[in-house]
């Protein structure tokens, strides 16, 4: 098996970290897309729900505009607008400022169905969002040791939404608005070491092929060709 050496494995990881935080929107794209929770949260505790809405609604316009300056994707730049317009209108038809994180309270919901499906049906939905960002060959699921990368990457990840979503349910039911609104801005930046973590794992299984036998399905490789192993996740 080729070994990179440790400064390649080290570049090779920064580049990672650095491209997934880009595709973020970089520490300026986090804060700008945390600012409407922040200055709900903030005007509620001054001045009540009259204030926090209006404080939402010009937060999360000003938040809209810095993205599209920023040349952000237009559709993650308006899913915020309308993320932010669905958590106060939530609040406002339920007249109550927690109920403004109760979308994104029951989110995670649907990602553990995700991928609680998907382990079952042994596709492994990690495998679908890293593999193409991985050089790992279509035919990804026909070789054990990205597979096997990818199904402890989807694992990890039902287990950290499970965690999401049990830990927002346990503070909406509290009230607790200032730790939801942590959750909510500091859970992204969880997932993204995450995938990002994925992507040089599986990188690392695809390098390490000295035969090419991640390059096409296992029945066109050498038969005494060695099986490549799946390194630990980091």
């Amino acid at each position: 098996m080729l070994e990179l050496p440790e400064p390649v494995e080290r570049s090779a990881g920064r580049a990672t970290a650095h491209r997934v935080l880009e595709r973020l929107g970089g520490p300026v794209g986090l804060a700008v897309a945390a600012a409407p929770t922040i200055a709900f949260v903030v005007a509620e505790s001054a001045g009540g729900l009259g204030a926090a809405f209006a404080a939402t609604a010009v937060t999360a316009v000003l938040a809209c505009a810095v993205r599209l300056a920023r040349r952000e994707p237009p559709g993650a730049a308006v899913a915020g607008l309308l993320l932010a317009a669905l958590c106060a209108g939530v609040a406002a038809l339920v007249g109550e400022a927690r109920a403004f994180f109760l979308p994104t309270t029951l989110l995670p919901a649907a990602f553990v169905a995700a991928y609680v499906l998907s382990l079952l049906a042994r596709r492994p939905l990690m495998g679908f969002v890293v593999n193409p960002l991985s050089g790992g060959p279509r035919a990804w699921r026909e070789h054990p040791a990205l597979r096997r990368v990818y199904t402890l990457s989807t694992v990890i990840s039902l287990a950290l939404a499970s965690a999401n979503l049990l830990v927002r349910v346990v503070f909406y039911l509290e009230g607790q608005l200032a730790v939801l609104a942590g959750i909510q801005v500091g859970v992204p930046a969880v997932f993204a070491l995450h995938f990002a973590l994925t992507v040089l794992a599986a990188r690392r299984v695809v390098r390490r092929s000295s035969t090419g036998t991640l390059a096409a399905p296992p029945a066109s490789a050498p038969t005494s060709a060695s099986p490549v192993s799946a390194p630990a996740h980091p």
